[in-house]
């Protein structure tokens, strides 16, 4: 595998880089507002006994809320940032440590807030809402905090679960120790006979690569590390759904999928709909699967060979100044503002674009309510670069909006629409390159870019979300998770997702031990129904024009404040129905249908 040499931080030139000075200029600052919210959360425990004897003083402690938030937001997000600036300068890793630690001291005392509030009646709150004009501001949160009075527990059990949330995070973090720092994968080589260390980092473009004996070795070597390690993840894992089950159980909901889903007022028939519709096009999943076959022109089709590209990859490289400029033609249907912000956040140096020693991997979209919506890029002068720059920015730009438009309270929007902005950017680009490549060989991989988008996002996830759904159930209904039986069922769909096709092998069905989603339970179904609401909503965007335009721009601005199935329907989206998830199996099935006439 090419290597080249990676630069030292102080080698990336300043325009590269993004610019955290304008949240913190120096450390200095951030010790002063550490000893300010400190303060702050400290003074807070002046409401325990009076949040709900008045107004006023309801509204004082919900002003509180926010400034305590607005800082403690601020800084973890810096520390975090500078720290994956480069992972080995301590002094960030410090800094990080020490903002986590605060903020789950702040949330121990500030616990008893939302119990208190609904020990009143709800006339009281009610009331409070239509003699405090001030309170308006507020009356989504408040109903909404209404709405959890049945799932709410006293003051002193809530405190206690708060002081138990380190222990009920523990399966998360006893994995991610597992996972990421005591496991490793051996050395492995490919046709060339040259070996490398296998991580976690480069398996991805091991699957992706050309050479199926470097892919067979990868995949071999990666799952053997799980198998070994089956038992010890199984009882992490089987701990992670009985605590899951075991919350959801003490504050009175009937599962703990129901509990997740409640907390934004989704109805579990999204979750249903979802597996429902994709298992209807499980058979154009097939047919892509076969297809595969055929174009790789292997005797058995096994699971190392899903990743590979079907099409050769064009080598032609781009510039991140080029990936910009493709960016903003691609996006431009979107309006004059849109771009014209997207060219301020270039210009104020949102993006730390280039790899250097010590930086995370990957790339992310991220900030505080009151600083720039930055993102982390390892920029590398690829296609999978340029959709990387498009999926970041949308995030960017949905924070950008959210925040110019909503006040802190609702200053931040729900995961479940959190895809939904940087997916339509994707969508837009890989329809702009469709559309404008002339050659078919590139037109071809530009093709099955987007089909694997649609594997990747669509049907993986919503696997996985069956996946989930059936362990919780199953131990809802007094089962006990077993090794044998997790890879059992595994196996089980990981056959039905992809068909006759796919050959059978002694590995796959350990693939569950190293989904690091399965620690946040009931997340996943989110990636592949935000696809699923942007693949309508950018189809809406390039047939409709203004109008469209205009719904989806609204969207952006609502932050959290209205439930996100709600936020949705603003943008012509209605994700309660299955017609979204049929419509992007349908463009699915349609993009294979050209690609497959183009072979």
């Amino acid at each position: 595998m090419e290597s080249k040499k990676v630069k030292d931080r102080s080698e990336i030139d300043l325009k590269y880089k993004w610019d955290l000075s304008t949240m913190y200029a120096n450390d200095e600052l951030w010790e002063d507002d550490y000893e300010k919210v400190s303060k702050l959360a400290d003074e807070f425990t002046k409401y325990q006994g009076n949040v709900a004897v008045s107004s006023d003083m309801l509204l004082s402690a919900l002003r509180d809320i926010d400034s305590i938030d607005l800082l403690l937001g601020k800084m973890i997000c810096y520390a975090k940032m500078k720290q994956d600036e480069d992972n080995t300068n301590s002094i960030y890793q410090e800094l990080f440590g020490r903002g986590m630690t605060l903020a789950t001291d702040i949330s121990s005392k500030m616990s008893f807030f939302t119990p208190e509030l609904l020990c009143a009646s709800e006339d009281t709150i009610l009331g409070f809402l239509d003699t405090n004009k001030d309170l308006a501001l507020y009356e989504f949160t408040l109903r909404d905090t209404l709405r959890m009075k049945k799932h709410v527990l006293s003051t002193e059990e809530e405190g206690i679960l708060a002081k138990l949330s380190a222990v009920t995070h523990a399966p998360d973090t006893i994995f991610s120790m597992l996972n990421d720092a005591d496991m490793s994968f051996g050395t492995i080589s490919g046709e060339d006979g040259e070996s490398f260390e296998l991580t976690h980092g480069n398996y991805i473009h091991a699957m992706e690569s050309a050479d199926r004996i470097l892919r067979k070795n990868a995949f071999e070597a990666m799952y053997r590390q799980y198998k070994d390690h089956i038992n010890t993840i199984t009882a992490i894992y089987n701990t992670n759904v009985k605590a899951d089950c075991t919350k959801a159980s003490i504050r009175h909901y009937e599962s703990a999928r129901q509990a997740e889903l409640y907390a934004h007022d989704i109805p579990e028939s999204v979750y249903d709909n979802l597996i429902s519709v994709v298992h209807e096009y499980l058979p154009v999943m097939h047919r892509y699967t076969e297809i595969r076959k055929k174009i790789l022109g292997v005797d058995e089709l096994k699971m190392y060979d899903i990743y590979t590209p079907l099409v050769d990859v064009p080598n032609n490289k781009i510039s991140f100044d080029e990936a910009v400029e493709t960016m903003k033609k691609a996006l431009s249907v979107l309006g004059d503002d849109y771009i014209k912000t997207v060219d301020q956040g270039i210009k104020d140096r949102w993006i730390d674009i280039y790899e250097n020693k010590g930086k995370t991997s990957g790339a992310y979209s991220f900030g505080s309510y009151d600083s720039n919506p930055f993102i982390l890029l390892n920029y590398g002068d690829k296609l999978q670069d340029v959709l990387t720059l498009v999926h970041e920015m949308g995030h960017s730009m949905h924070s950008y909006y959210t925040r110019k438009n909503q006040p802190p309270v609702y200053g931040d929007y729900s995961i479940f629409v959190a895809e939904v902005a940087s997916t339509v950017n994707e969508s837009l680009l890989l329809n702009y390159l469709i559309e404008n490549e002339k050659d078919k060989t590139s037109k071809m991989y530009i093709l099955n870019k987007f089909i694997e988008e649609f594997r990747a996002t669509v049907f993986r996830q919503t696997m996985f979300a069956e996946f989930e759904n059936w362990t919780h159930r199953y131990v809802e209904g007094g089962g006990s998770l077993t090794a044998e039986k997790l890879c059992e069922e595994y196996e089980k769909l990981n056959s039905m997702y992809f068909g006759d096709a796919l050959s059978k092998d002694d590995y796959i069905k350990y693939e569950w031990a190293r989904i690091p989603h399965f620690y946040h339970s009931f997340y996943v179904y989110q990636y592949a129904t935000g696809f699923s609401a942007a693949t309508a909503i950018s189809k809406r965007i390039l047939k409709e024009g203004e109008n469209a335009v205009k719904d989806y721009r609204r969207f952006l601005t609502l932050g959290s404040s209205m439930y996100p199935v709600d936020e949705l329907k603003l943008a012509g989206v209605d994700m309660s129905k299955p017609e979204p998830i049929r419509d992007a199996m349908e463009m699915f099935k349609s993009l294979l249908d050209e690609f497959e006439t183009m072979i």
